[in-house]
């Protein structure tokens, strides 16, 4: 009886539904098998279609529906494989075995049946809270199609900090990625740039024929490329009436277009990271390892360190949100330049530590805090697309393309020809 015991524990674990079809439950073991074989045949099924189309799979699992679906399929599997190890510890008659055995097969059956069954009801619960999340961040709406081979982004960081007024994007740059290989191009815009030409479609091109800030003309104080934002968004929001319904902001498409006539790309999609929820974001990820080149102070502003609140040492530094947050601000001794160029490195950072194994075992907070960091109109049917993409992107070496002094570029008074020709010279061998 022990070594029966023995068997149908390990058979229930190797093929659940097999030990009640040898020992006596057979209406429960044909089911138990059937669905069995079914979940090993859906698995390599998936780990087929995966392989031979990748974005496929992931759109599935990046679809409101699809990932409802799979949360229902892996409760109805964590339920059954509680009913099958039950049963089965039934059917090996415990009391009959010897007393010192029992303990031990007990023990695994259990142990397998809650790392299978809490396993599986895991998985329902990350799918239930992405479908929510998904549904928050993206909107639903038709794909917008590559221009030239490529996708553009726009990657906008508003600091809206308790020092501040509103939110205004301090970190801009478009991302541009190569729609088959996944090589992306960064390019960093300063928020001082000035005379920003519009395209002729665009409403402010009406308004600014000669560029942004020529003459110093704009509506609000600093004629500079983030006061666009500004301006579109507080005195002039009617030039976009449509944006809100279609998933964005006027101000963010007063920048878009700002952003395309500088770089004369189409920007297909755009995203605007709250830089204060990114702190919660990084927080969730459990910090990030940065190499800071300088002593930063934590508060303060350019000379004035009267309300610094500790400092950023220079060196090896693993970082909590609050402390990564002011290593992308902080201004004292460093110019906007410098600032860009750690942006940078902390985007780096994160992406380089968004890892699966990462997000899954912190789920609960960075989906807690996806929501509140990120505003973007890129749609949810395309995430299956950019996820695979994605992948791609990352495997390869990501190039930079900084618009600034170092680059030849005078932001009071750039040469926009210039600047596309440094952005052209870039893209190109991209996409070779």
């Amino acid at each position: 009886m022990t070594k029966r015991a023995w068997w149908l524990v390990v058979l229930n674990i190797l093929l659940p539904g097999s030990a009640q079809v040898l020992a006596g439950s057979r209406g429960l073991g044909r089911f138990g098998l059937r669905a069995s074989v079914a979940f090993l045949l859906l698995l390599a099924a998936a780990g087929v279609m995966y392989k031979v189309n990748p974005e496929l799979v992931l759109s599935v699992f990046t679809n409101s529906i699809g990932l409802w679906a799979l949360a229902a399929v892996l409760v109805f599997y964590s339920l059954l494989w509680v009913t099958l190890t039950f049963d089965t510890l039934r059917l090996s008659r415990l009391v009959r075995i010897r007393p010192n055995a029992r303990p031990h097969i007990a023990g695994l059956a259990t142990v397998v049946m809650v790392a299978l069954a809490g396993t599986s009801g895991y998985g329902a619960y990350v799918a239930t809270t992405a479908s929510g999340v998904l549904s928050t961040m993206f909107i639903t709406a038709p794909s917008e199609p590559p221009a030239d081979g490529r996708y553009n982004i726009l990657v906008m960081g508003g600091d809206s900090g308790s020092d501040r007024a509103g939110m205004r994007p301090d970190s801009m740059s478009v991302v541009s990625i190569d729609a088959d290989t996944g090589q992306a191009v960064i390019i960093g815009l300063p928020r001082d740039l000035d005379l920003i030409p519009f395209p002729e479609d665009s409403p402010l091109h009406a308004a600014y024929p000669d560029g942004y800030g020529y003459e110093d003309r704009c509506d609000v104080d600093a004629c500079m490329l983030n006061s666009i934002y500004t301006e579109v968004d507080q005195k002039s929001p009617e030039m976009y009436p449509d944006a809100v319904a279609e998933g964005s902001e006027p101000g963010i498409e007063g920048m878009r277009d700002a952003a395309r006539g500088i770089t004369g790309l189409t920007i297909q999609y755009y995203a605007l990271i709250d830089m204060q929820g990114f702190s919660d974001l990084i927080d969730a990820l459990g910090g990030v390892d940065i190499n800071v080149a300088e002593r930063l102070p934590i508060g303060g502003r350019f000379e004035d360190l009267s309300d610094v609140e500790g400092w950023v040492e220079a060196g090896q530094q693993h970082m909590d949100g609050f402390t990564a947050l002011w290593y992308g601000r902080s201004r004292h001794t460093t110019d906007d330049y410098d600032r860009m160029a750690r942006q940078r490195v902390l985007q780096q950072a994160i992406l380089t530590q968004f890892t699966p194994a990462n997000v899954l075992t912190k789920f609960q907070g960075i989906a807690a805090a996806g929501q509140q960091v990120v505003k973007t109109d890129i749609p949810q049917g395309a995430l299956g697309y950019f996820t695979n993409l994605a992948g791609k992107t990352k495997a390869l070496p990501m190039a930079t393309v900084e618009l600034v002094p170092d680059n030849g570029v005078d932001p009071t008074d750039p040469d926009y020809d210039y600047i596309r020709g440094l952005i052209a010279a870039a893209l190109v061998p991209a996409a070779e």
